[in-house]
C-alpha cells in the first residue's frame, strides 16, 4: 500500500480512533527498537505468517534511514532451501532478550507453544508488543498491544469501515512508523541542503529484499 492509498483510508477513518491508535502503536514500535539499533523479531502463529507487514517495515526501514524497523521473520516452518533471511526459526526466540523487540502478529489465537517462547522472551528482558485480534493471553505478555476490530457489517453503526481488518491496520502502523520518526540532533543545514536531500531519497528507492 503506497503513500497515496495510505492517506485516503486515514480521510476514511478521521473521526473514528483507529487513524490516533495505529500512530500511538507505531510510536511504541518506534521507541522499543530505536535506543537500541535494531533487534526487531516479527513473528505470527502456526496458520498465519506476516509476510506483507514484514516487507513494509522493511521498505520504511529503507525509506525512512531506520534501519532498526527491518524485521527478522521467525517462522514456525523453514522450507528447505529458503534463503538466509527468511530461514530463521522458532529458535530464534530463545536467544531473544534485552535490547530485542518481538512484534507477534496474528488474527488467532496464536498457540500455547508460541505464547511460552514469548513469555520466555519477555522474562530474558525483550520488549513484547502484540498485533493481533485481541487474543487476552497474549495481550497479558505484551508491554503494548493493539487490537484489530471485528469484522463489521457496513450499517452495523460502529463507525468503522466494514473492511478495516487486521491486514489494513499493519499497513497503517508500518507506514506510520516510519513517516512519524523524530530526526536525530544535527548541525542546522541550509534550505537547499535539506532539498537535495529529499531528492535523493525520492529518485533513489532502495532494491526490493521480499
Amino acid at each position: 500500500m503506497d503513500a497515496v492509498r495510505v492517506a485516503l483510508l486515514r480521510e476514511v477513518l478521521a473521526g473514528t480512533e483507529w487513524v490516533q491508535a495505529t500512530r500511538r502503536f507505531a510510536g511504541s514500535l518506534r521507541a522499543a527498537v530505536a535506543p537500541h539499533g535494531g533487534g526487531l523479531l516479527l513473528v505470527g502463529s502456526a496458520a498465519y505468517e506476516p509476510w506483507h507487514l514484514a516487507a513494509h517495515l522493511d521498505d520504511e526501514a529503507a525509506w525512512s534511514g531506520l534501519p532498526e524497523l527491518s524485521p527478522t521473520l521467525v517462522r514456525h516452518r523453514v522450507p528447505g532451501g529458503a534463503p538466509t533471511h527468511l530461514a530463521v526459526g522458532l529458535g530464534r526466540l530463545a536467544a531473544a532478550g534485552r535490547g530485542e523487540t518481538l512484534l507477534v502478529v496474528t488474527p488467532g489465537q496464536p498457540g500455547a507453544g508460541l505464547l511460552e517462547r514469548v513469555h520466555d522472551a519477555r522474562r530474558n528482558g525483550a520488549t513484547v508488543l502484540a498485533l493481533d485480534g485481541g487474543d487476552r493471553d497474549l495481550h497479558a505478555l505484551a508491554h503494548d498491544a493493539l487490537a484489530a476490530p471485528a469484522a463489521a457489517p457496513p450499517d452495523s453503526g460502529t463507525g468503522t469501515p466494514a473492511d478495516l481488518d487486521l491486514d489494513t491496520v499493519q499497513h497503517l502502523v508500518s507506514a506510520a512508523a516510519g513517516e512519524n520518526s523524530l530526526p536525530a540532533p544535527r548541525r542546522h543545514r541550509r534550505f537547499r541542503d535539506r532539498l537535495a536531500r529529499i531528492a535523493d531519497a525520492l529518485t533513489e528507492p532502495p532494491p526490493p529484499r521480499w
